[in-house]
Order: C-alpha cells, then sequence, then structure tokens
C-alpha cells in the first residue's frame, strides 16, 4: 500500500542492526513547523502516513505533529522503538512497536509497561539475528499474551538470519505471528536510502 513516510531524526537507542543509521544524530534532519512538513507532503496524498525515525517519541513535539495528521490522512501510524511511554498517542494512530530483543544490544531498553496498554490497532514487531531471539522472543509473546491482544510480525536481521530458518520455525511451533521482509531491501537493494 502506498505509503508516505515522515522521518523524524535523533535516536538514543543504538541497535547493532540499525537500517537508518543516518537518522541517528538529532542534526541529521532540519527543524521543521507542522504547517512545513504538511505542505510537503506528496500530492496526492497517500492514504496512509507513516511518522518513524530514528526514534520518533523521543522528540517532544511528536504527538503534536500526529495530531496535525490524523485529521488529513485516513491511517495514521506511528513507528516506535518502545522505549518511550505510548499512552499519550491519539488513538486514531496505529502503533508500530518494535520489541528490542538480546541480539539488537538494546533489549534494556524495551518500556514493558507499553505492552499492558496496547491499543487494539497495534503491530508488534520484533526483529530476529538469530534462533536465541526467536526463543526469547516467543517467551515475551506468551508472558503479554500479544497474539490475543494485537498483530505480531516477526523480521530477519538483513544478512544474519535466513528468512527461510525463520519461517520453519515459525510453521514448526504453529505461532500465530506474521512473517516480515523488508521488502524495500529486496527491491532496491541493502544500501539504497529514501526509498
Amino acid at each position: 500500500m502506498p505509503c508516505t513516510f515522515i522521518r523524524l531524526a535523533g535516536c538514543p537507542l543504538r541497535c547493532v542492526y540499525c537500517d537508518t543509521p543516518q537518522a541517528i544524530p538529532l542534526d541529521s534532519g532540519q527543524t521543521q513547523g507542522f504547517e512545513t512538513i504538511i505542505k510537503s507532503l506528496p500530492a496526492p496524498k497517500t492514504p496512509v502516513v507513516l511518522v518513524t525515525g530514528g526514534e520518533p517519541l523521543a522528540q517532544k513535539n511528536c504527538i503534536s505533529l500526529l495530531e496535525e495528521l490524523v485529521p488529513l490522512y485516513s491511517h495514521v501510524q506511528l513507528e516506535t522503538a518502545g522505549a518511550y511511554d505510548i499512552s499519550n498517542i491519539p488513538k486514531a494512530v496505529s502503533i508500530i512497536l518494535d520489541i528490542k530483543t538480546p541480539g539488537s544490544g538494546e533489549v534494556e531498553r524495551n518500556r514493558w509497561q507499553n505492552l499492558t496498554i496496547l491499543p487494539k490497532n497495534t503491530e508488534i514487531k520484533i526483529v530476529l539475528t538469530d534462533r536465541a531471539d526467536y526463543e526469547w522472543a516467543k517467551d515475551v509473546i506468551q508472558k503479554y499474551d500479544l497474539i490475543n491482544q494485537c498483530s505480531v510480525l516477526m523480521s530477519c536481521t538483513w544478512g544474519s538470519l535466513n528468512p527461510k530458518d525463520l519461517a520453519a520455525w515459525i510453521v514448526e511451533d504453529n505461532l500465530a505471528v506474521r512473517l516480515q521482509l523488508q521488502l524495500h531491501k529486496y527491491i532496491w537493494g541493502a544500501e539504497e536510502t529514501g526509498v
């Protein structure tokens, strides 16, 4: 589905597999007001807009930006690492919440309280580096009863975990999750940015 990305600069996390390291520094973007951001969105507007980063919730005006976007788009999404409180996100916004595995190097940044207040329109994304991450993720899914609350997606780190292996584990365990691939890397190549 066509989607417009609004990428906010700055991220306090340092995941070992980060696929957008250019967005980590706070000064990697430009300071812009809401009106400037909204005017710069492509026309015709896509039905979906995704606010991502870096880590968008690290920006003090992220919630206000989401509130500005809700009346303009039929579907507004926020992708967050889950290290910040999600309780103030507008109810009309769909949340894509990453759970950081031990293999990410940032497992201690997970804000576990978020998993107890998930809105129905939440997707949980878990990026896996190896079988140990997969087993760890299964435990988290069970502990928080995630499959009965929202969609759960498992993704492979590029070049580290073979999607065939992950697919086999999911089928073997009859785990009710979706396998997610980084399609942009398959279509445009792993090093391409801005797609």
